[in-house]
């Protein structure tokens, strides 16, 4: 599609969608264009400026890109942080507070796990003055 400007012979302005150059070309020659304001079928392109991309636009895009680029950043290190824990950590589920509280009274041997925890277990935790931390794991499986 393209936009042009047109003007009738008495002046009046107004715009027209054409499928392509040829198009209006062809709806020209044949009188099918006329001025919605008077009606007159004399009309013909009038001058229009292009369709420059501002600074502000060129900012805009700039800043969403920057945005996108960030996002994926983000995602590529929390991804790194998993194989990380996950290769180096044992997983214990849903018993992770009763690992983490054994770990830290010295009721079991020392290591790294993960798992899950509530967030009142979480809170519990902290409270004791136990070291964790919450990590944004994203579902390998896709939600709509």
């Amino acid at each position: 599609m393209i936009l042009f400007q047109l003007k009738c012979e008495h002046d009046h302005e107004f715009e027209g969608w054409f499928k392509d150059g040829a198009t209006y070309e062809a709806q020209s020659a044949s009188g099918e264009l006329s001025c919605p304001h008077c009606g007159t079928v004399n009309v013909g392109k009038a001058l229009m400026a292009p369709r420059l991309r501002t600074s502000r636009q060129k900012d805009e895009a700039a800043e969403k890109s920057s945005q996108v680029a960030m996002v994926e950043a983000t995602k590529a290190a929390v991804a790194e942080i998993r194989k990380q824990v996950e290769g180096n950590c044992e997983h214990v589920g849903k018993k992770f507070a009763e690992e983490a509280r054994k770990i830290h009274y010295g009721e079991t041997e020392k290591r790294g796990i993960y798992g899950e925890a509530s967030l009142k277990e979480t809170a519990e935790l902290i409270d004791e003055g136990i070291d964790v931390h919450a990590l944004p794991w994203q579902d390998d499986i896709k939600k709509n």
